[in-house]
């Protein structure tokens, strides 16, 4: 019994290891960071193979190395989401409707925001709105959304992220 308990930590471990480093390797891919998508590939499927490899040699109690299988790929996807979050850096554009512009500008002004601003029509085609612009990073996000919703908390924000950020203020 013992042995199958430190078969079922080994894979469990084993795929919150591949399966983290599976989703940093996806984000890398997206963000054409090609020789770090191939490393991180090389050393994923190594530890993939090797806990495969030893899983299924072992017949008895496949229902338990199952569990452990599948509950280590579901805490791998969580980590790697949690790594990604916490360590790379995305480029994100923000969009903000409002109806006064002046205070939320100067906020995001005096905290270092590159603003850009477009009259707009509200959804009834007659109000006046402002559009305000915003290129960042995910790393400021929630530093923008306090400074905005603090000023108008009825601002309309849309957040995307982009690929690539080109020229602009730096």
């Amino acid at each position: 019994m013992d042995n199958i308990i430190i078969l079922c930590l080994m894979v469990f471990c084993a795929r919150i290891i591949d399966t983290s480093l599976a989703t940093v390797r996806t984000v890398m891919v997206v963000r054409d960071k090609v020789l770090y998508a191939v490393m991180i590939a090389f050393f994923e499927v190594f530890v993939w193979f090797l806990i495969v490899r030893e899983a299924l040699n072992s017949v008895e109690n496949a229902f338990l190395i199952a569990i452990a299988y599948s509950a280590g790929y579901a805490t791998g996807v969580f980590v790697g989401m949690k790594i990604t979050d916490h360590f790379i850096t995305t480029n994100v554009s923000v969009n903000i409707v409002v109806n006064q512009k002046k205070d939320i500008i100067n906020a995001l002004v005096e905290n270092n925001f590159a603003v850009s601003v477009s009259k707009i029509k509200g959804k009834d085609l007659i109000s006046n709105k402002y559009m305000i612009f915003v290129a960042t990073t995910n790393k400021r996000l929630s530093l923008l959304r306090k400074i905005v919703t603090e000023i108008d908390d009825h601002a309309f924000i849309v957040v995307s992220e982009n690929k690539q950020v080109v020229g602009g203020y730096k």
